[in-house]
C-alpha cells in the first residue's frame, strides 16, 4: 500500500468533499440548505474540487501542501468577506453555517498545508503524517 503524507491524505478527503458540496448545492433547494446554494458558490466548489483531484493525481506533497495552504487562506478570506461585506458576497450569499465551516476548515488547512510547506522548505524527508 502506498504511503501518503498528511497533506495528500487531507487533499484526498477535501477534494471529493468540495465536489459533493458543489453538486449538493445544485440539488438541494437553497431554502432547505444551511449552506449557500448560490450558483457561483457551487461552481467555485466544483472547480476547486476538480483542481484538488488533479493535483492529488500528481502524487506530489508540494502541490498537496500548497493547495491546502492556499485554499485555507481562501476559506479564511471568505469569512472576512462575509462578515465585512467584501466581494464576492454579492455572488456567494454565505450563511452563518458557511462562515463557521470556513473558519474551522480554513485554520486546519493553513496549519496542515503550512506544516507541509515548512517541512519541504527545510528539506526534511520525514513523513508528516
Amino acid at each position: 500500500m502506498e504511503s501518503k503524507t498528511l497533506n495528500q491524505t487531507t487533499l484526498a478527503i477535501l477534494a471529493p468533499l468540495l465536489m459533493l458540496t458543489g453538486i449538493s448545492g445544485f440539488l438541494i433547494p437553497e431554502r432547505y440548505s444551511p449552506l449557500s446554494g448560490a450558483t457561483p458558490y457551487n461552481l467555485f466548489h466544483l472547480i476547486f474540487g476538480a483542481i484538488g483531484l488533479l493535483l492529488l493525481s500528481a502524487k506530489n506533497d508540494l502541490w498537496a501542501s500548497l493547495f491546502n495552504f492556499l485554499f485555507g487562506l481562501i476559506d479564511l478570506y471568505q469569512v472576512l468577506a462575509s462578515v465585512v461585506g467584501l466581494t464576492p458576497i454579492q455572488y456567494f450569499h454565505w450563511t452563518f453555517a458557511d462562515d463557521v465551516l470556513h473558519v474551522l476548515i480554513g485554520f486546519a488547512l493553513v496549519i496542515i498545508g503550512g506544516r507541509g510547506l515548512m517541512r519541504i522548505w527545510n528539506g526534511s524527508t520525514a513523513d508528516q503524517s
